[in-house]
């Protein structure tokens, strides 16, 4: 079985000569096999290098620790090199967050279930109690926290102490503006989901504008948090052709499925190490 003595290694750092010799030696000394390798210079002269590798070791498990710390001396430390090192077959806990709308979170649930998604969802968090019954129908506990202008730091500190042991944080429509301070403890691991009318058509009923203004493509995009509403570096995006026969209820449908498809390919990137960011923008990995 592959998986279980697979590993993931994420790097980056100044492109020069000699890096991928250099890890490449670095893994066949201690009998790894190399299955998979992709690679990313955004410039061959003072650029930024990215590489993913996937590889094979016999007894990984056992020698996580020590493969981390000599590889930090023997390579990354050279090369000036950060570098992300998982075993593939570990799976990422992910918390969700969800208000009302219910699309996001279903598609979620359901590739997860379905074995789509190699990830645990210990819970699912939200502000309103209506999505209790379908959460609770897939194992998964649920966790009502309700919140007014009022009482929102209280209950940000109770999200962050349910979240606090996640690698991954979805907000799967969650209709709450994040604080500065949540934000930079969380938002590197935080993934939200919206629809690409922004920023034409920001604020309240922006299909019943699209639909006014007889928009010919509906879209979405998955993106990470950053303190900057809806400016994170982008992950994932796609668009739907609509035309005059639709109307609003029409395009809502087609934004909700579009948003549902965007946020699942970018949680699933993201899960299997496949995104490096770079400034405000992402490296996308096959």
């Amino acid at each position: 079985m592959l998986e279980l003595e697979s590993a993931r290694l994420l790097i980056s750092c100044p492109d020069r000569p000699g890096i991928v010799a250099a890890v490449s030696r670095f893994l066949a000394a201690r009998g790894a096999n190399i299955l998979d390798a992709q690679q990313h210079s955004t410039d061959p002269a003072g650029g930024t290098f990215f590489m993913r590798l996937v590889f094979q070791l016999k007894g990984l498990a056992d020698k996580m620790a020590g493969l981390r710390r000599a590889f930090q001396t023997e390579v990354a430390h050279t090369f000036g090199m950060s570098f992300q090192l998982t075993e593939a077959a570990k799976r990422k806990r992910m918390s969700i967050l969800v208000s009302k709308y219910d699309h996001a979170l279903l598609e979620l649930l359901w590739r997860q279930q379905s074995g789509e998604l190699a990830v645990d969802i210990p819970h699912v968090i939200s502000n309103h109690d209506a999505l209790r019954p379908l959460v609770e129908n897939f194992g998964i506990a649920y966790h009502h926290l309700p919140v007014t202008k009022a009482t929102k730091p209280q209950q940000e500190a109770q999200v962050a102490e349910l979240i606090v042991n996640s690698d991954i944080v979805v907000l799967a429509r969650y209709m709450q503006i994040l604080s500065a301070s949540f934000v930079a403890r969380f938002g590197p691991r935080t993934i939200n989901i919206h629809h690409s009318f922004l920023p034409a058509f920001v604020g309240a009923n922006p299909y019943k504008h699209a639909y006014q203004r007889g928009v010919k493509l509906i879209g979405a995009t998955a993106h990470f948090v950053t303190a900057d509403l809806d400016e994170g570096p982008i992950i994932e995006q796609d668009v739907r052709r609509v035309s005059h026969r639709d109307h609003i209820k029409d395009l809502v449908s087609v934004g909700r499925e579009v948003e549902r498809i965007v946020l699942a390919r970018a949680v699933r990137a993201f899960a299997e190490d496949r995104v490096l960011v770079f400034e405000n923008k992402t490296v996308v990995f096959d």
